[in-house]
């Protein structure tokens, strides 16, 4: 499994959101990509996409973050 997380915060504008993608095999021997996105400390919308092989699974999850990184999200920082 991978974890990307990713936040974008701007105090001027109150903004604090955060975006998450999961890459995960399923009980049934495929893969999912799962998203989740919103305001960092509320629930979030979650969308899960399937796919046949990990490969495929693992590009389409690191072009997800990738669209989000460009849009001004960055990794958390510990």
């Amino acid at each position: 499994m991978s974890l990307t997380y990713l936040e974008r915060r701007n105090p001027d504008r109150n903004e604090a959101r955060y975006y998450m993608v999961r890459v995960m095999p399923t009980l049934f021997g495929e893969w999912a990509v799962v998203r989740e996105w919103g305001r960092i400390g509320s629930p979030g919308t979650v969308r899960t996409e399937w796919f046949g092989s990990e490969e495929a699974a693992r590009t389409a999850g690191g072009k997800l973050a990738d669209s989000t990184v460009r849009r001004g999200y960055r990794r958390a920082e510990s």
